[in-house]
């Protein structure tokens, strides 16, 4: 796949229009991330009691290492979207600093189309496919 197959291949940054296109891209997701991050949150921090006290010890044993294995889960979840949260603040600044969508490794315009899918990308399509090959034993 060519990169900047959408004309932008002499260009070397992105223009104050399309900075703001991805910036509201950026912050509809990071609203979204948010509200995912607080309902995860609040998942893993319930204590309350799910009304099993009047039912069989063993059942309780089960639901409580159920409530356990959830809670980890949604905390793992939590640190993750905490993360997705991070990289959309940082993709924030770098439009901020008109550096948002050039590509760490290539220095060339990251596409259009892949920012727009992951509006926190860093990594050109090529320079994530070369990252991503296994360096040949000699």
């Amino acid at each position: 796949m060519k990169e900047n197959n959408n004309g932008d291949s002499n260009k070397t940054k992105y223009s104050t229009a399309e900075l703001e296109e991805f910036k509201q891209i950026i912050l509809a997701k990071l609203k979204k991330a948010r509200e995912d991050f607080d309902m995860l949150t609040e998942a893993y921090s319930n204590n309350s009691e799910q009304g099993t006290n009047d039912t069989s010890p063993t059942f309780k044993v089960l639901e409580e290492g159920q409530q356990v294995l959830s809670k980890e889960e949604n905390s793992r979840l939590a640190a993750r979207q905490k993360r997705f949260m991070t990289n959309l603040e940082n993709a924030l600044i770098r439009i901020e600093n008109e550096t948002y969508g050039i590509c760490r490794v290539t220095g060339k315009l990251i596409s259009k189309e892949r920012l727009r899918a992951v509006p926190h990308a860093t990594l050109s399509i090529d320079a994530k496919n070369q990252m991503a090959k296994p360096n040949p034993i000699n």
